[in-house]
């Protein structure tokens, strides 16, 4: 017998952005969100139940179903449908497919309640590896992994920060140091770009309060998995920078947005946020768990999901670092830049721009998966080349193999094809060649690949997980989906290639948020790499 429906209300009612964990409480306890627990929780949150149901709907993760949150979601992103997800979903009974979980270097995830499996067909599931400290490290040696389990081993056992750099942050003070961070250039890492140092300036001069922290941890990107190690590894290295950032902007408080998939990061990161308490002082840090949204990525998306509201983007300006979570001024950063934070501030600017290659400063994760021998995650200088990257480091494609194709950015890069494997790994080049670097996520295809319909599955994720609010996104990925899956649209090539460049401009120039604006890369490099392919898959239509 579980806690009453009051019980679970007067747990979280007091709570800072109380919704999300709310409503996950319930879904937890019942296995679904009944009419009778939106009834309830609109009743003790003061929630208009039409806004809640309209809001719950939205999320992947929230059945309404019985039994519906222990039902097999199986991951069907680009790499993983390499791997055979379709067979797994037709094997597992009642299953339903899911966008990419972020583990395409471990595929096929399936999510069952709060269990993460794994396995491809004909090898069955088992329990996703988590990473674990040396049950005897050497005297005097640091436990490799902060990562730990139900038998107590402490996070910090393994993090050789130790909240040094936050130390240093305080004896600087914020005008040094946000001038450190200034010169390390470091940028967003979540996709984005933008100078970190400016960002927080903009807090710390903004008038108002509370100011706030926020963790961006909701790696929706199909082929980004990033973060997820990060978090798991390393989970002290984000807390600091996170504190860190409020010692430079004058914040008191932090939130984690966590996506849905990673259901062992929160265990970690809550024991790691106990654990730190002593280091953290006054700056308050919780976690709120997501429930299956791409477009929460987007930091105003985000922010209205933390507050409870319908993750629709919001109209900027104003801009979160004015107007962000209940309208304050507001830090919202990936997870990935805030763990670069600490050693920049212990080691110093001239250290970490040091890293970079040529003009470029400091280093970058890139996620690499797909047809190549060795996937995982890299992390190289900026201004890496692509090719060493993907041939000498990642192994290359199988013998017999060529590959045809890279995406960068995830998806939302577009496709390069191998007269750019040239490329270096920075914004820069890459923006010559038509795409970008974003959050680094780089899926691989070799010669057995259908460009055309890996291109459908993409245009159909941004079609699926598109907000609804702009018509350019709403109805442009889906009447690209139906010219790439050969329903609707012209046949005749030339026509049908103008229609989709003009569906696609439409969507750059006036969509509300980056996921519009990005999504016409997917076709416009499709034509530009494999017109012939194009042709082709036009005849047989």
């Amino acid at each position: 017998m579980g806690p009453s429906d009051s019980d679970l209300i007067d747990r979280w009612r007091g709570a800072p952005a109380p919704l999300l964990g709310l409503l996950h409480a319930f879904h937890d306890r019942d296995g679904h969100l009944s009419d009778e627990a939106l009834r309830a929780v609109a009743e003790g949150l003061r929630v208009p139940l039409a806004d809640l149901y309209g809001t719950v709907s939205f999320y992947h993760h929230f059945s309404r179903k019985s039994g519906g949150r222990d039902a097999p979601r199986v991951c069907d992103g680009p790499v993983c449908k390499q791997r055979g997800s379709d067979v797994l979903l037709a094997e597992l009974e009642g299953a339903t497919p899911m966008p990419c979980a972020g583990r395409c270097d471990e595929p096929i995830p399936v999510l069952r309640g709060g269990q993460v499996l794994v396995g491809t067909p004909g090898e069955g599931l088992r329990a996703a590896p988590t990473p674990l400290p040396p049950p005897n490290p050497a005297e005097g040696e640091e436990c490799c992994f902060a990562h730990v389990r139900e038998e107590g081993r402490s996070t910090l056992a393994g993090y050789g920060g130790a909240y040094r750099a936050l130390a240093r942050a305080r004896e600087l003070g914020p005008e040094a140091l946000l001038e450190e961070l200034d010169a390390s250039g470091l940028a967003g890492r979540g996709g984005a770009g933008f100078p970190t140092a400016r960002k927080w300036r903009a807090v710390r001069e903004a008038p108002g309060g509370p100011k706030t922290v926020v963790c961006n941890a909701d790696e929706g990107e199909p082929g980004c998995f990033k973060d997820r190690v990060l978090m798991d590894h390393d989970p002290h290295a984000v807390l600091e920078g996170m504190a860190v950032a409020a010692a430079a902007t004058g914040a008191t408080r932090g939130f984690v947005y966590l996506r849905y998939e990673y259901p062992h990061t929160q265990t970690v990161l809550e024991r790691a946020i106990d654990e730190a308490r002593d280091e953290l002082d006054d700056f308050e840090v919780c976690v709120r768990r997501g429930a299956g949204a791409y477009i929460c990525g987007e930091e105003t998306s985000l922010l209205n999901s933390l507050e409870g509201a319908h993750p629709f983007p919001r109209n900027r300006p104003p801009f979160p670092v004015t107007h962000g979570f209940e309208q304050t001024p507001t830090v919202v950063n990936n997870v990935e830049t805030l763990a670069s934070v600490p050693p920049i501030v212990e080691r110093g600017a001239d250290w970490y721009a040091g890293l970079g290659l040529g003009e470029q400063r400091g280093t970058k994760i890139i996620s690499l998966s797909g047809d190549v021998r060795r996937p995982g995650n890299y992390e190289v200088p900026l201004g890496f080349p692509l090719h060493q990257l993907l041939f000498d480091w990642a192994g290359g494609p199988e013998d017999g193999r060529e590959l045809q194709a890279v995406t960068m950015a995830g998806l939302s890069g577009g496709f390069l094809g191998p007269d750019d494997f040239a490329a270096t790994l920075d914004e820069p080049c890459l923006r010559s060649r038509g795409s970008f670097l974003g959050a680094g996520g780089v899926m691989v295809f070799d010669d057995r690949r259908d460009m055309v319909d890996v291109a459908r599955q993409a245009m159909a994720f941004f079609a699926d997980e598109s907000c609804g609010k702009c018509f350019p996104c709403r109805i442009g990925t889906q009447r690209l989906t139906e010219r790439l899956a050969g329903t609707a649209g012209p046949t005749a090539p030339d026509a049908w290639r103008k229609e989709v460049h003009a569906i696609g401009e439409t969507m750059a120039q006036v969509s509300a948020c980056g996921l519009g604006i990005a999504a016409p890369l997917i076709t416009e490099s499709l034509l530009r790499l494999f017109p012939e392919r194009v042709d082709e898959a036009l005849a047989r239509r």
